[in-house]
């Protein structure tokens, strides 16, 4: 035993004692608080007083002490919380049932390949996480938790479901998704109260028309399945919010006549060939549309009643032609575009990013279309000192322009101009910049697309680290070697073009911008990129090291499931051979991780 009057005491482990992985200092907190977390202790069983921890008396009742106020044990609670996560529990023991006043059970990350029935007896319990085990199936039981808000089964081996699912009237959240599911039980029909659901990366053939019957569903999750078709009821669910559909073999869209609130529509990744007005028509309130990785060949002018638009994915499609009128989406931050076979946009453009594409869009609607009760142009000759300041660019584009002048500095002039207007592009590339000019932080409530291509600079100011709400930044051809840390704080930053600069190391400051979709970083120095940094950023999906010094490919890389493009040309190392870069990425994704040591 430890000294009397040691603060430790009842914290440390008795050696031999039957669960002396659990200190009886957390038992008798647990006591208190109603709250034990037991995860992380590599417990290959839960100890018996765990399970009996409200019913037998505890220890210090046995011991000739006084007690303080704070050490009274006969007012003990009843434990609702109990965290076994991330231990080797192989099963749970129906002794669970002791513990009747439990709201959250969770035992995610563990080895269980069953659950007890006793867990029907938990009737207050209102979160039960098993995620991450080897269930193979679920107890009858189960299905009388009525008071269940909240159920997680993703990444398990379930291959079947309770039909009795429909009693869990209560359940706002299911995850079901990374399992091995073939068909959802008709019963989900009574989850009126479900929010979200996924049942992502499972092997369902279709979608039961009766799931249209959950009114309250804002989020749902059908990513990677083998669905062909979505049933045409989906369509009534009018809470919905986000669905999720990618990686499917869908080769229409339906029509969505009732979903008024839907923000979010990922489509990405299915065999989709033809985008209908139909289709569109009803979705005011869509800010995200994700069609990448399809056979889509045209995009229909309607495309303009999606006013609240902010991101539009077309990326990998056999888009030939688009409709100019895509330039007067108000609200369009992001288009992609890159990997169809355009003809009337040249590439380089496609790479100078949205604002300037939209740009070319709008243009060629005024070139179509020149109304004749157009208001004449505001003139670029305002006032004599703004003889070269475009004001009509300032005001009705948005943009900042001062490029191909090959000068030394960005005049005052330039800044002064702006006064309230919102800039949100600033193209000051092809000039002969040795420093980023101080006064783009006066832009920051504003900017979100900036180019300083073509320079002559060899380091990031703090002023360029201060644009919060920078989504495009192109820096290339310029003599950079590194990236300030201070970087990090671009949180909304999602291209950046360093290619052409002299990085001899990736810049790690990337690493921590997850918001990052694009890389560009060819014709550097690059040596070595760090695969499990990359793993975590979940929205990359483009990576540029062609022309760099790679020795060797980490085969970690072909974790990055998120890459859809990752281009390595003009390396010196050996492996992967030219002949798997030719294949293209999914290819050499899949070589790579082959190459994974076991």
């Amino acid at each position: 035993r430890a000294r009397a009057g040691d603060p430790r005491a009842g914290f440390r482990r008795p050696e031999g004692e039957p669960g002396s992985a659990v200190p009886q200092g957390l038992i008798r907190a647990a006591r208190k608080s109603g709250q034990l977390n037991l995860s992380g202790r590599s417990l290959s069983e839960v100890p018996q007083h765990v399970w009996r921890i409200n019913l037998d008396t505890p220890e210090e009742a046995h011991q000739n002490l006084s007690f303080g106020a704070a050490d009274r044990w006969w007012e003990q609670v009843d434990l609702t919380k109990l965290i076994l996560a991330s231990n080797k529990l192989q099963c749970l023991s129906e002794d669970v049932k002791l513990l009747p006043a439990l709201t959250v059970l969770d035992v995610h990350d563990n080895q269980l390949t069953s659950l007890p029935s006793a867990l029907g007896h938990l009737e207050n319990l209102q979160k039960l996480d098993v995620s991450h085990n080897k269930l193979k199936t679920i107890p009858e039981e189960l299905m009388q938790l009525t008071h269940l808000k909240s159920l997680l089964l993703h990444h398990n081996e379930l291959s079947h479901l309770p039909d009795g699912f429909g009693q869990l009237v209560n359940l706002e959240e299911l995850d079901l998704s990374n399992n091995h599911l073939t068909d959802i039980p008709t019963s989900f029909a009574l989850l009126i109260n479900l929010v979200r659901l996924s049942v992502a990366y499972n092997q369902l053939r279709n979608l039961p028309a009766d799931i249209s019957a959950m009114k309250s569903l804002r989020q749902l999750d059908c990513t990677k399945n083998c669905l062909e078709t979505v049933p045409s009821e989906l369509a009534s669910m009018a809470s919905l919010e986000q669905l999720y559909l990618r990686k499917n073999k869908l080769r229409y869209l339906p029509e969505f006549p009732s979903c008024k609130l839907l923000k979010e529509l990922h489509a990405g990744e299915n065999q989709i060939e033809i985008l209908n007005a139909e289709n569109l028509k009803h979705l005011n309130s869509l800010s995200v549309l994700e069609l990448r990785d399809n056979k889509i060949k045209s995009v229909p002018d309607e495309i303009t009643v999606l006013q609240k638009l902010e991101r539009l994915d077309l990326a990998n499609n056999d888009i030939s032609r688009l409709p100019y009128t895509l330039g007067n989406l108000p609200q369009l931050k992001f288009l992609a575009l890159e990997g169809n076979p355009l003809r009337a946009i040249r590439r380089d453009l496609l790479q100078k990013g949205t604002q300037e594409l939209l740009k070319y869009l709008r243009s060629k609607i005024q070139d179509d279309v020149t109304s004749p009760n157009e208001e004449p142009p505001v003139t670029a000759m305002t006032l004599p000192s703004e003889s070269r300041i475009n004001m009509h660019a300032i005001t009705s584009l948005k943009l900042l322009e001062y490029s191909e002048k090959q000068a030394a500095v960005i005049p005052d002039e330039m800044f002064n101009a702006v006064r309230s207007n919102p800039v949100t592009t600033v193209n000051f590339s092809k000039n002969q910049l040795n420093e980023i000019p101080a006064r783009i932080v006066e832009l920051k409530d504003s900017v979100c697309d900036v180019n300083l291509g073509f320079n002559k600079l060899s380091s990031i100011s703090l002023e360029l680290c201060m644009l919060h709400k920078l989504t495009h930044l192109d820096i290339r051809n310029n003599f950079l070697t590194s990236l300030p840390e201070e970087m990090e704080t671009l949180t909304r930053l999602q291209i950046i073009n360093l290619s052409f600069n002299r990085f001899k190391v990736f810049p790690s400051v990337l690493y921590r911008i997850l918001a990052l979709e694009t890389i560009l970083l060819s014709n550097n120095q690059v040596g070595s990129v760090d695969p499990l940094q990359l793993q975590k950023m979940d929205k990359l999906g483009t990576l540029d090291l062609q022309n760099n010094d790679l020795l060797q490919v980490p085969p970690e890389l072909g974790n990055c499931e998120t890459l859809r493009t990752l281009l390595l040309e003009g390396n010196p190392f050996r492996i992967p051979r030219a002949a798997i870069l030719a294949k293209g990425t999914a290819a050499v994704l899949e070589y790579l991780r082959s190459r994974i040591p076991t």
